[in-house]
């Protein structure tokens, strides 16, 4: 098993609102497949980390069933500073809308509007 790209330094939960202060893990695995010459961390890899950290603050699994705007607007490599991800979520009746953002310091990597269900 591949360790995770991501360390979770803390978190900080409000009403809608999470910001979490993660690092990047250069000894995992992934930088391995994704790019040996050049590693970068994977854009499935930021979106598997926005649905953890939001599993989490909802106490419930979740299932991505609809990503409306996403954009990765930098490469994260193993020596990327420490990042802040911040999500702000909306409960629906049967999903949650959110949008997120993965940045460090003034570098944008990646925004997110998706909707996930617990279905």
């Amino acid at each position: 098993m591949v360790q995770p790209v991501f360390k979770i330094l803390s978190t900080e939960r409000s009403e809608g609102s999470i910001t979490t202060l993660l690092a990047v893990d250069a000894e995992s695995g992934i930088f391995k497949g994704h790019f040996p010459e050049q590693p970068v961390v994977p854009g499935a890899c930021m979106l598997q980390t926005v649905k953890e950290i939001l599993q989490d603050a909802v106490n419930a699994p979740l299932k991505l069933v609809k990503a409306d705007n996403i954009k990765f607007l930098n490469m994260i490599t193993p020596d990327t500073p420490d990042l802040t991800m911040t999500i702000t979520y909306q409960l629906l009746d049967d999903e949650i809308k959110i949008s997120a953002g993965l940045i460090s310091e003034l570098t944008v990597f990646m925004k997110l509007q998706a909707t996930f269900t617990g279905r």
